[in-house]
């Protein structure tokens, strides 16, 4: 069970830092905002969705 929680702490870590450095770059773009917004969003929740079942895993090993 150790073992999912690293790896789900990992997805979150990298996920992350494609989040921080992605959504910057898509609002200084000109114009991306409209074309990528159902990916940010979708992103957003991927995110928010990892969060979750990691802190969900980690509620069975404490």
């Amino acid at each position: 069970m150790t073992i999912i929680i690293q790896l789900l702490v990992f997805a979150l870590v990298i996920f992350s830092i494609l989040l921080v450095v992605g959504i910057p770059v898509t609002f200084a773009s000109p114009g991306q905002w409209e074309k990528s917004k159902g990916l940010i969003y979708t992103g957003a929740g991927i995110w928010t969705a990892l969060v979750l079942v990691t802190g969900l895993f980690n509620s069975f090993i404490n």
